[in-house]
């Protein structure tokens, strides 16, 4: 069993611990991707990165990155180095791999049917044995997909890890807007809000001017531009039916869920200790430190301890 995370003391807190991997730490693959772009059933497309050769022969690890990220970003690259022993597909969320999407809607917390569509597609190219991971927004995608199978998940679905996840969307935000977390919520709203312009100039009447200038919070943006344009009333609605922790119960899949009580993002609702206990195949794996998809261990060996962590839960027999 892996020792709990412990911190350099250079990282003393959740900022640190979350900032520090996410600007500074550097993972060099020996392989490097080949980029498919796939075209989804409403006709728009999705960038994916393949890593490893034939479906059939290797297992296969689908990873789903957070809010305003990338196949390419660290916690992404760094977990499918340490599983090197499979194959691997990370996708990108709709106008996430540096090109808008083509269509009105965007990706969100709640958007499965893109995750379905590429776990669907990676059973027709030949997997057989398929392990999930998702960071974040994407752990949130992981966990409310494998909810919705039910009873049912497709066999391959072997095992699925999710780290520093906003389990429930409503008090997560309510945590994230606090003055404390101003450095992040700025930082995602000016990639977010330039998105949204590039998508206002190809649909006008849709998202008009007046709707961008008033967005000044990630709340604003959800209930402006992510509710409505998906089908919500507003943001509020788009966070209660689309927050995993209410699909939890009903994943029928081994699952483990690893979130740091320090984490900036995330609120007490998203370390339901007692709840989890109650349920036959999730675990929550709630560290004292950790950051926001940080986990940078004091003796960094190339890994941090979140990759170890993920290759001991999918190693671990059921």
């Amino acid at each position: 069993m892996l020792e709990n995370y412990t911190p350099p003391l250079w990282l003393p807190d959740g900022h640190t611990q979350s900032i520090y991997p996410s600007l500074f730490r550097k993972v060099t693959l020996s392989e490097t991707p080949r980029r498919e772009r796939v075209t989804t059933p409403d006709q728009d497309f999705l960038d994916i990165d393949w890593y490893g050769g034939p479906l059939s022969e290797r297992p296969l690890l689908i990873v789903s990155h957070g809010l305003e990220g990338s196949s390419d970003r660290q916690y992404v690259t760094g977990l499918i180095h340490k599983m090197k022993g499979m194959n691997a597909l990370a996708w990108n969320y709709r106008s996430c791999s540096g090109e808008p999407n083509k269509n009105l809607r965007f990706y969100h917390s709640g958007a499965t049917d893109d995750l379905d569509f590429i776990i669907k597609l990676a059973i027709e190219r030949g997997a057989k044995d398929i392990y999930l991971a998702g960071f974040s927004l994407g752990g949130n995608l992981t966990l409310k997909w494998l909810g919705e199978q039910g009873e049912n998940p497709p066999p391959m679905i072997r095992k699925a890890v999710a780290f520093s996840v906003p389990l429930h969307l409503s008090s997560s935000s309510k945590q994230l807007a606090k003055r404390e977390n101003r450095l992040y919520t700025h930082r995602f709203l000016q990639t977010l809000i330039k998105k949204v312009k590039e998508k206002s100039a190809r649909y006008p009447q849709d998202i008009t001017v007046e709707m961008i200038d008033s967005i000044k919070s990630l709340v604003d943006f959800d209930d402006v531009i992510t509710g409505p344009l998906h089908g919500f009333k507003d943001g509020e609605d788009y966070y209660e039916k689309s927050s995993s922790l209410y699909f939890l119960d009903q994943i029928n899949v081994p699952t483990l869920i690893v979130n740091a009580k320090n984490d900036p993002f995330l609120s007490a609702e998203c370390i339901p200790e007692s709840f989890v206990k109650t349920l036959g195949f999730v675990q929550l794996d709630a560290q004292e430190k950790g950051g926001h998809c940080g986990f940078y261990p004091k003796n960094y060996q190339g890994y941090t301890w979140s990759e170890n962590r993920a290759e001991t839960w999918f190693k671990k027999s059921v």
